[in-house]
């Protein structure tokens, strides 16, 4: 069943990102790729939610697309009160920077900087000092704080992983986008980071899109939402791995 995209956006309300009538179209003419087709959606301020689907379905394109590291064909995202599709590039770089919080597969932390260096590095860009109170939290909830000192290549991918959690954490976001960030990690080291982001909105008031192909890590999201052939079709909530899993199942098929 196709939600509606009112339904969509009711269901989600107050919301911290919305998507309304997003297309998102590579190419022109006979090699033009429709990847979104008027995706309309609300992702809940204080929420954990996912976005999954078939390969090609659109959902790395629509995260993308939320978090203005690449732009609309036609429609509007909204960050907050601001339409993020109106601005220029140096508006969209300076909201990403104060307002948005990111976790990718890949860790991209800086070699050559400490755990704790790595995760003041935004504020420190952004000119802005830490707020003591959070950092120590922060660091609790990720369970860092005997690793402060440690360069990346001093630890396991697990903890190199909760070094860019904490990252995206300490400037207080208003949405934090995360792009499957436990696709490198084994089994046991995602989960603990899957605990660390979930305890983050649960205590912290933390706001995460999650894109992943897991349906092990969905589960752990408050909803899960699914796109087919970039339309949504679908959501969960209260996710479990194998409802999610009987989900992507129906879709595929």
């Amino acid at each position: 069943m196709t939600i509606t995209g009112e339904e969509a956006l009711r269901r989600a309300a107050p919301a911290a990102v919305v998507a309304r009538g997003v297309t998102k179209v590579y190419g022109q003419g006979d090699a033009a790729v429709h990847a979104l087709r008027g995706v309309d959606v609300g992702f809940e301020t204080g929420a954990f939610t996912a976005i999954m689907g078939p390969s090609g379905s659109g959902k790395s394109t629509l995260m993308h697309c939320l978090a203005g590291l690449d732009s609309v064909t036609k429609g509007e995202v909204r960050i907050g009160d601001v339409d993020i599709t109106r601005l220029n590039d140096k508006q969209l770089t300076l909201l990403r920077r104060d307002r948005v919080g990111f976790i990718f597969q890949a860790f991209n932390l800086l070699p050559t900087l400490s755990a704790e260096q790595n995760i003041m590095l935004p504020l420190d860009i952004s000119g802005r000092q830490a707020d003591p109170e959070l950092f120590k939290v922060v660091i609790r909830t990720v369970g860092l704080g005997d690793r402060l000192k440690h360069r990346p290549s001093e630890l396991s991918g697990g903890q190199q992983q909760r070094v860019a959690v904490a990252r995206a954490l300490i400037s207080k976001p208003q949405v934090i986008f995360a792009d499957e960030p436990t696709g490198n990690l084994d089994s046991r080291s995602g989960a603990e980071v899957l605990s660390f982001l979930r305890t983050s909105v649960r205590e912290l008031g933390q706001t995460i899109v999650m894109v992943t192909h897991d349906p092990v890590a969905a589960s752990y999201a408050d909803r899960v939402v699914f796109l087919r052939d970039g339309v949504l079709v679908t959501e969960l909530v209260h996710p479990s791995p194998q409802s999610v899993l009987d989900t992507l199942m129906k879709l595929e098929g």
